[in-house]
């Protein structure tokens, strides 16, 4: 693909003066725990105390991971291997994520990798295989469910996961044990069967009745999963250990946690959200839908809050290897992001989850300034002095961001402990390329 080049669009896009910045900080009371690995490791306790059937010992256990950037993920799966090890079994981990890693073994392996999560580290096997077998539903009316093979065939399985409000819906339960254990661990087919009865019959009952069929008919004991509810800050707020047989109700209490305590942008009213990154770890759609406002799926609408007219997507995480997906919520990158991605990854989450419009390119400007200005020029009316522009690192950290001066004065009289505004910046570009520069008052 060809994009259009810097003159040809310099004379597209008028010149602006962009506004001062302002640092604001967000630092709402929030739990967290002191320690993380004695944490998980009495959830994997309490989960194999609780079990529905005895395991003996050398019994194999899978334990499934996902593909998000959670804080802690490494030392609570380090916990949970080590606690079912130390129990005479024989642990495993199997990628489930669906079809992320480009829906391939060395893909998942790949994306697991990226968050620290290899055999290394885990101090046990990874069986990353996508073949899944196919579970009969004998409820009347319920799904049949894809399991990984890898799984079928253990003696008992668990998931270690975060809980916390999905991108793409509400519900009882969203993003967390159900979810995992319904769409991950169905690997390609098992995601692409739940997503299709969602737009049927909505996510929460694909999902829960999915998990169900799993939990009565699967070969291997379903044990439950050990959830992570992380605080504003991306700290590890709770950990604990959920039976299979306690699901769904019990994560639907864990997720009445993280929803009070997920990071939000301090406005809900914006011309133009600037974000640095994006990617798999950030999000399952790269940008949280919940902080951007857009959810981008059929059949579901948008939220009220927040509102914002131009989103401006300026990279990728290292971690995601070039899926962008979601990059299509955003209304301009640059060429350089553009010409990045991975589209075979891509693709592969678009065409399993229906989500087609987040996996489709924004308008590509040759430069950072041009993308910028290109957004505040084509909000409405532009005044460097009322724009109204937060800039974040991504949608996971919230804790510290930048925003444009008309609404750091608005921020400054509404202010308190939770929320402060502190030092001035001046935006600058070099060869096009956005950076800070500290405010000299003294000029």
């Amino acid at each position: 693909m060809e994009f259009p080049d810097i003159d040809t669009v310099d004379e597209l896009v008028d010149d602006v003066s962009f506004p001062t910045f302002a640092t604001v900080r967000q630092t709402p009371d929030t739990e967290r725990v002191a320690d993380v690995p004695a944490a998980a490791r009495d959830a994997a306790e309490r989960l194999l105390s609780d079990r529905p059937t005895e395991l003996d010992a050398g019994a194999s256990v899978a334990v499934g991971l996902g593909s998000r950037g959670i804080t802690d993920v490494v030392p609570v799966a380090s916990a949970v291997v080590a606690v079912l090890r130390e129990r005479g079994f024989d642990p495993f981990v199997v990628p489930a994520m669906g079809s992320h890693g480009g829906a391939s073994a060395v893909g998942q392996r790949r994306t697991l990798d990226a968050l620290g999560l290899n055999e290394a580290s885990l101090d046990c096997p990874i069986d990353a295989r996508m073949e899944t077998v196919v579970l009969e539903c004998d409820a009347d009316g319920g799904p049949d469910a894809h399991l990984a093979t890898a799984v079928a065939e253990a003696d008992a399985f668990l998931v270690v996961n975060r809980v916390k409000p999905h991108t793409n819906f509400t519900g009882d339960v969203e993003s967390g044990l159900c979810k995992m254990t319904a769409i991950g661990l169905g690997k390609r087919p098992g995601a692409a069967a739940v997503h299709a009865r969602a737009a049927e019959e909505g996510y929460v009952p694909a999902i829960v009745e999915t998990m169900e069929t799993i939990r009565a008919a699967s070969p291997a004991a379903f044990l439950g999963g050990v959830a992570v509810v992380e605080n504003f800050a991306e700290e590890t707020a709770r950990v604990a250990g959920v039976p299979a047989a306690d699901l769904p109700g019990a994560e639907a209490e864990l997720l009445d946690d993280a929803r009070a305590a997920m990071a939000t942008l301090p406005v809900s009213d914006l011309d133009v959200l600037v974000v640095e990154r994006l990617g798999k770890d950030v999000s399952g759609t790269g940008m949280d839908t919940n902080v951007v406002g857009r959810y981008g799926v059929l059949g579901s609408d948008d939220p009220e809050t927040p509102r914002i007219d131009r989103i401006v997507a300026l990279g990728l995480t290292e971690e995601t290897h070039g899926n962008g997906h979601g990059i299509g919520l955003a209304d301009l990158t640059t060429v350089g992001v553009a010409e990045s991605l991975d589209l075979d990854q891509m693709y592969a989450n678009a065409l399993t989850s229906g989500s087609l419009s987040r996996d489709a390119i924004p308008v590509a400007l040759p430069s950072e300034e041009l993308a910028l200005a290109a957004a505040c020029t084509t909000a409405g009316p532009y005044d460097p002095e009322t724009v109204r522009v937060a800039w974040v690192r991504d949608t996971s950290h919230l804790g510290k961001l930048r925003v444009s001066e008309a609404l750091a004065r608005e921020i400054e009289r509404g202010e308190g402990e939770d929320v402060r505004v502190g030092e001035r910046w001046e935006l600058t570009f070099e060869d096009g390329t956005a950076a800070f520069e500290a405010r000299d008052e003294t000029a």
